[in-house]
């Protein structure tokens, strides 16, 4: 009778402790999910406003591999970011974080040099990680300024490294 007594005991523990764990998992699922869905509906509303086309990390380094003409922009600050580490081959553009609804003219001017005078041209942006709205303000005022073939490149140079392709440091 003890045995069985303590089979059941343990039986009853188990149970409440996989009721408990689980209780969690669902927990932290559902609130995961909630800033994951966040996430994804702010990313969609700021393409839908800027007007511009999205590259997943793997597209981008398959245009990478097949060497595809383009224009890759790290829109993060140079010393805390770019110089550290960047998807091989990117320029330097340092952009705002909150949504650029202006842009002086000195600003606008060195980018639309850096962007070229060639509107269809390829073009790449990329920051850290999909929240981050630095790459957003580079798409959205490229297709601003008139340029075509704009792309925004969401997971960032953190997507980038997490996916393990190379990176450089700026020298």
């Amino acid at each position: 009778m003890t045995l069985k007594k303590g089979m059941v005991v343990a039986s009853v523990v188990a149970l409440v402790f996989c009721f408990i764990l689980s209780g969690r998992v669902f927990a932290a699922w559902g609130t995961q999910e909630l800033d994951t869905e966040k996430i994804a509906v702010t990313f969609q509303k700021e393409v839908a406003r800027g007007g511009y086309k999205i590259v997943s990390t793997q597209e981008l380094k398959g245009w990478i591999d097949q060497k595809k003409v383009m224009l890759l922009v790290d829109t993060m600050p140079f010393e805390d970011s770019y110089k550290k580490q960047h998807i091989p081959g990117a320029v330097n553009f340092v952009l705002p974080i909150p949504e650029m609804t202006q842009m002086d003219d000195k600003t606008k001017a060195a980018f639309e040099k850096l962007l070229g005078p060639d509107k269809d041209r390829l073009i790449v942006f990329y920051c850290g990680f999909t929240k981050c709205t630095r790459s957003h303000n580079g798409a959205m005022w490229a297709v601003k300024l008139g340029y075509k073939n704009v792309y925004r490149h969401p997971g960032g140079i953190k997507a980038w490294a997490e996916a393990d392709y190379p990176v450089e440091k700026a020298k």
